[in-house]
């Protein structure tokens, strides 16, 4: 079994996201994905519109992903790689080089993001109506 591992806040679902954890969960048979907790999105200086517990329901609804796991520290991900025995750790394009130094443990794989959707784009836009 080929366990793929990504992480995320993954606020206001959209398609990009969809699409992102579609193309994780092709890689292989096992798709864990690490959602920022409300305390760790205070550290980040970033505020999630929906809570952990709710962003944790609606990840798990979607059918590409089969556990959910919280993210409490940046620190924290070469312990769930080798915790979860992943294979492959996967991110958005946009945070391409950061997390190479996983590649001692897994395979790292930067995925193109979904061009024209963001959910910064979604909050901004939604701020100035």
């Amino acid at each position: 079994m080929k366990t793929i591992i990504t992480y995320g806040t993954f606020d206001l679902i959209h398609a990009g996201h969809i699409h992102l954890l579609r193309r994780a969960k092709e890689m292989g048979d096992y798709l864990i994905v690490g959602i920022s907790t409300d305390e760790f999105n205070k550290l980040k200086n970033k505020e999630a519109y929906h809570s952990f517990d709710d962003r944790k329901l609606i990840l798990e609804s979607i059918c590409y992903v089969d556990q959910v796991i919280p993210e409490y520290s940046w620190e924290q991900k070469i312990d769930d790689v080798k915790k979860y025995h992943a294979d492959v750790f996967v991110m958005g394009d946009d945070w391409k080089g950061k997390f190479d130094f996983l590649e001692e443990y897994c395979e790292v794989v930067y995925l193109q993001r979904t061009e024209g959707i963001s959910t910064t784009r979604i909050k901004h836009n939604l701020k100035n109506k």
